[in-house]
């Protein structure tokens, strides 16, 4: 049974970082395509960055240039790592993953396309 489990988040203020890990078990991260989604209270979940099979990454245009998405298949794992935090990126963050052909040439933001989720992990930015 595939399992995805987000590790990290917490309460940050603004401007500071912090790194997301999402665990996949029963899945192997290496030529997929993987994602982060976040899910602020009554929104619907967006794509923050996601990640396809030839490791080219895709950035939702708020997260462009602080964030940086990299899947460390070495160890089965899809890590995000935040900079200069703002309280909009608060939300439930969570970790998808597709099925499909590998390696994984969708590069999508919608979470219509990825297929496994983690239970997601809380993020604050708030000073």
């Amino acid at each position: 049974q595939v399992q995805l489990e987000e590790i990290g988040g917490g309460s940050v203020p603004p401007g500071r970082s912090m790194i997301l890990s999402c665990k996949a078990t029963a899945y192997t991260v290496r030529a997929a395509c993987l994602g982060w989604f976040r899910q602020a209270p009554g929104k619907e979940r967006e794509g923050v960055a996601m990640i396809d099979g030839d490791y080219r990454p895709t950035y939702a245009d708020f997260v462009r240039g602080r964030f940086t998405i990299r899947n460390e298949s070495q160890v089965n794992t899809l890590d995000l790592r935040m900079r200069s935090l703002e309280p909009a990126d608060a939300g439930m963050d969570f970790c998808g993953a597709s099925t499909g052909p590998r390696p994984c040439t969708v590069s999508s933001l919608s979470p219509c396309d990825f297929t496994y989720w983690g239970k997601g992990n809380q993020v604050t930015v708030a000073s």
